[in-house]
């Protein structure tokens, strides 16, 4: 291919017409270097002031990421003044990965490990429709999602909730599910991270995370699904800050530490794998530039030069976005990123917004709505067959007031890193609704038998950003030293209730009753008080393997 001649933008996974390739040629041959190297960069909006909004148009940069507020009405207001500013479309991006991550103002849904607990891709595809409903209502037209890393790694913070489990096929059927319905509504579909994460416990916000597959392996894991992801016609991928060291090896036997180079700053990941071997012609974009996976490699302000110049398109995030630019235009004028690698990253830019129909309209859809009814109902019958009973060795399920009137819970909450201090379960109130006599475990208080009739431990931890490990913490959910040590249920009827992280049997192995119901909303909390008491039949599907490899905890 030629960057004069953009006919190969009329074949996968573009598909532009002569007009929309006439638009990606005009926009992209007036604009001038600052407007080009402006493009590439992608930059938080999270304000309501009138300045920021100053601030991005005076930026021009190709799109935002939206953190949204609650009013829903203003966002849709605010995206639309944007649009209005932008002498070029913005690609308006998004996590819509559910749950927590689900528009605050809109339908609260299941996020992908609740999905894949399920297992019904008619389900997928609904919850996918009505994220992607609502996110064009309020102006929104790209999302990175769908996770498709591989649940493998039980002592991962990172994937567990955000992916579609542990089972390759699984994996595939739904993300793919997702990648359609997303699409055939004109929002942008990324799968990440590449080139795969899952096999690292560890967290690319913090280290550079290493796929340690071998090629054959990988071919059958991550190689497997990112090819279905482009042969479904994906349009955009996310190359993130993990090493394949097996296929720079390959290339080169003595590869040294350039073998566990981060993908983002990868050209034989980015180019010689994805675009050459995998056959890849859309849009690449890095994962955050300001992750410790990228930044423990190098300085920052070089690696968004390195994202460029090896092979990504778009630049995610900037702490400093005007001396960042700068330094991408020095490298360009320099030729160290060279004038045909920008040419050919603003060309995919272009036709990924002409793909989308920005250059005909670019607001808010009115067409569709927020919340609506009908979309709550469907997402809480969702909601409702995802609870997995892993085990239940006592019998204890069904409860009822009768028999478990005095219910002692211990808990932390809900933890988020990217929503402040932990917030309250609406468990408890849930449960006082239906007749039992709830109390919170202080550290000091006496539980026994004679006091209470059963206890629950609930955990809130869906996956996390910038945490190492999620793991049951016996110290602080005792509050002291002696109270850790401490094990209940041989005199009192006790389960654990995990919302998030699906892996707690690897602390408490001999807990009679474990429950996994993978995600911290209210309306899975209610789900689930509904479930104990009998009224609908707990899910028996485990995503992934919630033994973490030890037989004692089956029993």
């Amino acid at each position: 291919m030629t960057l004069s001649d953009t006919g190969w933008l009329a074949q996968a996974p573009f598909y532009l017409d002569a007009d929309a390739r006439a638009w990606v040629e005009h926009t992209r041959d007036a604009m001038s270097l600052d407007d080009k190297v402006a493009q590439l960069f992608v930059l938080i909006s999270r304000g309501y002031e009138a300045e920021e909004q100053d601030w991005i148009k005076r930026l021009r940069p190709g799109g935002i990421t939206r953190f949204f507020g609650p009013d829903g009405a203003d966002e849709r207001s605010r995206l639309a003044a944007m649009q209005a500013d932008a002498a070029i479309p913005l690609l308006v991006s998004a996590d819509l990965e559910g749950s927590r991550m689900s528009l605050p103002f809109g339908t609260q849904v299941p996020n992908p490990l609740a999905l894949a607990a399920i297992d019904d891709e008619a389900t997928t595809r609904e919850i996918s429709r009505i994220m992607v409903e609502e996110a064009r209502a309020i102006g929104v037209n790209w999302s990175f999602t769908p996770v498709i890393d591989i649940n493998a790694a039980f002592r991962s913070a990172i994937v567990a909730t955000r992916g579609f489990g542990s089972d390759v096929e699984v994996i595939e059927r739904h993300a793919l599910a997702q990648i359609d319905e997303f699409q055939k509504l004109n929002i942008a579909a990324t799968v990440k991270h590449w080139p795969g994460e899952g096999f690292d416990d560890r967290d690319q916000h913090l280290v550079t995370t290493i796929n340690p597959l071998s090629m054959e392996d990988w071919e059958a894991h991550f190689g497997r699904l990112y090819r279905a992801a482009i042969k479904s016609g994906v349009l955009s991928v996310m190359s993130a800050h993990i090493a394949l060291p097996a296929y720079v090896r390959s290339l080169d036997p003595d590869a040294g530490i350039e073998a566990f180079r981060p993908a983002s700053v990868s050209k034989r990941l980015n180019v010689d794998l994805l675009r050459g071997e995998l056959g890849f012609n859309g849009l690449i974009v890095s994962d955050a530039t300001e992750m410790a996976g990228l930044g423990s490699w190098m300085p920052l302000r070089q690696g968004k030069v390195e994202i460029i110049k090896n092979g990504c398109d778009m630049i995610l995030f900037s702490r400093t976005p005007e001396e960042d630019i700068a330094a991408v235009k020095d490298a360009v004028e320099r030729g160290e990123i060279t004038r045909e690698r920008l040419e050919d990253a603003i060309t995919r830019i272009l036709a990924l917004k002409a793909a989308l129909g920005l250059h005909i309209s670019c607001g808010p859809d009115a067409a569709y709505q927020l919340a609506a009814p009908e979309a709550k109902t469907v997402a809480n019958a969702a909601i409702k067959r995802a609870p997995t009973l892993v085990k239940d060795t006592q019998k204890l399920v069904p409860i009822s007031p009768a028999k478990h009137k005095r219910v002692l819970l211990f808990s932390g909450g809900i933890v988020s890193p990217l929503h402040g201090a932990p917030a309250p379960m609406a468990l408890p109130d849930l449960l006082r609704m239906r007749g039992f006599e709830v109390s919170i475990y202080e550290p000091g208080m006496a539980v026994t038998r004679d006091a209470f009739d059963l206890v629950l431990y609930v955990f809130g931890e869906e996956t996390l950003l910038t945490r190492g490990r999620i793991f049951l913490d016996w110290a602080k959910v005792g509050g002291e030293f002696a109270a850790s040590m401490q094990r209940y249920w041989h005199e009192i009827p006790t389960a654990i209730i995990s919302f998030g992280y699906p892996y707690y049997l690897y602390d408490a192995p001999r807990v009679p009753t474990y429950i996994n119901a993978y995600c911290t909303l209210d309306e899975m909390q209610l789900a689930v008080v509904d479930l104990l008491m009998g009224e609908g039949m707990f899910n028996s599907n485990n995503p992934v393997e919630p033994f973490c490899g030890l037989e004692d905890a089956r029993y």
